[in-house]
């Protein structure tokens, strides 16, 4: 077995137990050194171990609901990933909204709460929720509500 073929058995284990993208195959070959880049990359791809559509489209479902960040921040790391802009527009228009929007008020909420008696709240509230990924537009209506005492809460 050639150097190629091994290397090829070994990202289709990987590839089989996590979602990669093409940079980090890449990069992955590219430490081996010696090999054939291309082959390897097409035949991944044609065998269906490898698409960045796919990966792209699970990031940002988990960044968005698991690790509560806003589109800004998925856009700027699948970027930082080599990743087809179109690509990113799809993977992120593939986010539910109103989960994410549900999401946002929940971390709102619970931010708001600890920093409750700091005269500062609101542009602390603004900054960390900017470093999250949303925008000033998603987060302001949001948080206009919860300092009416709206917190979203039934009773």
């Amino acid at each position: 077995m050639g150097e190629n073929e091994k290397m090829l058995d070994s990202l289709r284990r990987l590839c089989s137990r996590r979602e990669c993208c093409s940079s980090e195959i890449r990069r992955k070959i590219r430490l081996k050194g010696g090999l054939d880049e291309e082959a390897i990359l097409s035949s991944l791809c044609k065998d269906g171990y490898l698409s960045d559509r796919r990966y792209a489209s699970a990031f940002a479902r988990d960044k968005s609901s698991l690790d509560g960040w806003g589109a800004v921040k998925i856009r700027y790391a699948l970027k930082n990933k080599d990743i087809d802009e179109e690509i990113i527009r799809e993977a992120i228009a593939d986010v539910d909204a109103t989960l994410a929007e549900n999401r946002l008020r929940k971390l709102l909420e619970s931010r708001y709460g600890v920093l409750r008696d700091d005269p500062q709240r609101r542009l602390k509230i603004l900054r960390w929720a900017l470093g999250r990924g949303y925008t000033y537009e998603e987060i302001s209506p949001l948080l206009e509500d919860l300092e009416k005492g709206g917190c979203g809460c039934d009773g």
